[in-house]
């Protein structure tokens, strides 16, 4: 087993720290400020959102494209993530901290920014943590620690604006924001140059062979791929129906906004601790078995949410630790260690490695899913008549509509992942067979080669 070094595993996961940080706030904070305090209208973000989704539907595959064929003596991701990060620092600075009087076309040109960037940097990111190793349950591992840095992240972006309320009163959307939004320009260029610095990439590459559309091809053929890339896609669609709703849902159904930053630290508190058991589960029982019971927590646990009304707010504490602890192993864990075998498998039928076109097609489909989850929680609301300004009043009609939209509707769409992933057939074993057969071709070609 090619076993990681812990300290590369750290240097390697550190650089998710200070993307989750600024990507959480995006999915909860943004929709509230930039409706509430900004004034731009719910079907106007939510159309800007779909109108950026759009856009990656080029950006995502040709940065996909670009990585696999990049050659510098730096390695094929270390380049693009280094100039993705001023892009990205300068994006969330302008989506984070507006100025005064920002409106629609601010908010349109910070989130494409932003879209670019996350383009550049996760695609060959996302590429580069698949060829650490070739292991089965090492690359557990490895996402194992990418997504626990990923959620102390998140975790810090809660923490953060949390310290300021409890310490100096500080508080409310536009504040959580500025701090969150200095912290991780401060947090971004010193854990990304120790991530480039630190962890090696492999500096041998084979020569693409295989033409874009006969790659595509076999891409779309590879059904253990499109299996996973669908389920994962219909259950992030429910979770993602649940982001942007969480802050409406705590301060206008529990009537607790103050106390938000504290439940949503529960949350990933939960998540991190639960990390290290997925990764365990999934090496005592598969993958996909593992990430069926992440599933079905999700989707029985979720309808819980629809028993609190105001007043509820530590009612609701355990309903979110339960949540959060499912999420440890739902959004990240295992979907993407469950990506590198298919990308095995692609690797065994293509001939060459493109773990970045791979990923660059997960990526779309995590963004577009984020946007068609959001979309669907503020149409939801609109066509509810749910008011965000801070001067409206919703009836009980309206309220209803945000609990059953935050609470009841995504598990169908995790109870459909479920349904799509039940019969993956990429076991341990399997895995094992595909890697031999890799290997064995190297092999061959290497003894068959001129001197």
């Amino acid at each position: 087993m090619d076993r990681l070094k812990k300290s590369t595993l750290f240097y390697y996961s550190l650089a998710d720290l200070p993307i989750a940080m600024s990507l959480f706030p995006v999915a909860v904070f943004i929709p509230r400020f930039w409706t509430s305090d900004m004034g731009v209208p719910l079907v106007t973000l939510a159309s800007i959102g779909i109108a950026v989704r759009i856009f990656d539907v080029i950006t995502d595959p040709l940065m996909g494209y670009i990585s696999d064929h990049t050659r510098s003596r730096f390695g094929r991701c270390k380049p693009w993530i280094f100039l993705a990060t001023p892009i990205m620092m300068l994006s969330v600075y302008m989506l984070f901290i507006p100025p005064e009087g920002a409106g629609t076309v601010h908010y349109a040109i910070s989130s494409v920014g932003l879209s670019i960037a996350i383009t550049m940097m996760l695609i060959p990111y996302y590429a580069w943590g698949a060829e650490l190793s070739t292991d089965y349950n090492e690359r557990s591992r490895i996402t194992g620690g990418r997504a626990m840095a990923g959620i102390a992240g998140s975790l810090s972006a809660q923490l953060v604006p949390g310290a300021a309320l409890l310490f100096f009163g500080i508080g409310g959307s536009n504040q959580v924001l500025m701090l969150v939004g200095t912290t991780m320009l401060v947090l971004m260029p010193i854990c990304i140059s120790l991530c480039l610095r630190k962890v090696p990439e492999p500096q041998t590459f084979q020569k693409s062979v295989v033409p874009v559309l006969a790659g595509l091809k076999l891409m779309w053929q590879n059904r253990p791929f499109k299996q996973l890339v669908l389920a994962f896609m219909i259950g992030s669609i429910g979770l993602s129906i649940t982001t942007p709703l969480y802050l409406f849902f705590i301060a206008d159904v529990l009537n607790a906004e103050d106390k938000a930053i504290y439940m949503l630290t529960f949350f990933f508190l939960s998540s991190f601790a639960a990390v290290p058991f997925w990764v365990w589960l999934s090496g005592r029982i598969g993958k996909h078995r593992a990430y069926l019971a992440a599933f079905f927590l999700l989707a029985f646990a979720h309808p819980l949410y629809l028993l609190l009304g105001e007043g509820d707010f530590w009612w609701m504490l355990p309903i979110t630790i339960l949540t959060g602890f499912a999420g440890g192993g739902f959004s990240s864990t295992l979907p993407n260690s469950m990506k590198a075998d298919v990308i095995d498998l692609d690797t065994l039928n293509s001939g060459e490695n493109r773990a970045a076109l791979f990923f660059s097609s997960w990526s779309f489909a995590q963004k577009a899913t984020g946007t068609i989850g959001g979309s669907l929680a503020l149409f939801g609301l609109a066509l509810f008549g749910f008011d965000p300004l801070p001067e409206a009043v919703n009836g009980a009609d309206e309220l209803f509509g945000l609990r059953f939209l935050f609470s009841t509707f995504p598990s169908l769409f995790f109870l459909g992942g479920a349904a799509i992933v039940w019969n993956y057939p990429i076991t341990e074993e399997m895995q094992l067979d595909i890697r031999a057969q890799i290997e064995a071709r190297d092999q061959a070609s290497l003894d068959t080669s001129p001197a």
